[in-house]
């Protein structure tokens, strides 16, 4: 397979060993590294993220990490443009671009192309939300399929974010949400990409979390001393960092460090399972790969 024409994507969920299965392959092949989580954009919270050590990014080109501030809104769209001009840039110089991460939006966004959707205002999106919560989910979603009766295909009737986005959608833009995602064109072609999924056992996962929680902790609380202070407005991103309402709890004396990490612990795990969750139901087609594995060949993760 000529690599220098692939575009390497790495998914799995968090503290799977994505990151240092990333700079291996990268020494391998020839590669440079590109961020697809969500979390590791913000410059402020290296420790909090997991960002990829110092030692890593010394081995291997990085890009992407830590490049933004928590008080910026930062959006999958301007996150695809950023990763899309990395991805040229790094193939000019005959290199392999590798993106890594635990994003699911991100690599959807990438592979499949953004949607874009006219801008509904929030008192237009208010009036849709208190329709749902009026009528209840059930019921709301029948009026849903009333409204739009192609939206069956792609949103499922327990859905209740999608049905109420899906509704606003068709209700103000006048074209079922189906018919804007099959007008959206890719920026680059579907063969173009190599999927790779970082798969482990439930126990392993565990017991990796749990070492992380108890490392992340003297070294985050200095971060959440330094951010504690800055004010981040709400339904920005930054704002679901695991890790910081804890710390922040421990140093507000409000709990112990043994409850501090079981809570970072939960709040990882269940993190976890919803990128497991749309792995399932999004990652179908690609390959599955066990990082416990050590003798992985090249020619196995790419044929």
């Amino acid at each position: 397979m000529d690599l220098q024409s692939k575009i390497i994507l790495i998914s799995g969920p968090t503290a799977s060993g994505k990151s240092s299965f990333a700079v291996n392959l990268a020494e391998k092949i020839n590669g440079e590294i590109i961020n697809a989580d969500s979390m590791q954009v913000y410059k402020e919270v290296k420790i909090l993220t997991a960002r990829p050590t110092i030692k890593d990014q010394k081995k291997i080109k990085h890009h992407l990490y830590g490049f933004i501030s928590i008080k910026r809104k930062f959006s999958t769209g301007q996150w695809l443009k950023h990763a899309s001009n990395k991805i040229n840039e790094i193939r000019e110089k005959n290199k392999v671009p590798i993106l890594v991460g635990g994003t699911g939006l991100y690599f959807r966004a990438l592979i499949e192309g953004l949607v874009r959707i006219p801008k509904i205002s929030a008192k237009k999106r208010k009036i849709v939300s208190g329709l749902q919560k009026k009528l209840g989910q059930i019921n709301f979603y029948k009026s849903l399929i009333k409204l739009d009766p192609k939206i069956k295909k792609i949103v499922n009737q327990n859905d209740y974010q999608r049905s109420i986005r899906a509704y606003e959608v068709k209700k103000f833009t006048r074209k079922s949400l189906v018919d804007w995602h099959k007008d959206t064109k890719p920026l680059f072609m579907k063969d173009t990409f190599v999927k790779l999924y970082i798969d482990c056992s439930k126990d392993l996962l565990l017991e990796r979390i749990k070492l992380r929680a108890e490392k992340m902790l003297p070294y985050g609380m200095n971060e959440v001393k330094k951010i504690r202070g800055i004010k981040i407005p709400k339904g920005y991103s930054s704002t679901k960092i695991i890790g910081f309402t804890e710390i922040k709890s421990l140093l507000d004396k409000k709990q112990d460090k043994e409850q501090t990490v079981e809570q970072i612990v939960i709040k990882t795990r269940q993190y976890a399972k919803r990128q497991a969750t749309w792995a399932r139901g999004k990652m179908k087609n690609w390959k599955t790969i066990n990082t416990l594995d050590k003798k992985i060949s090249l020619k196995k993760l790419f044929n």
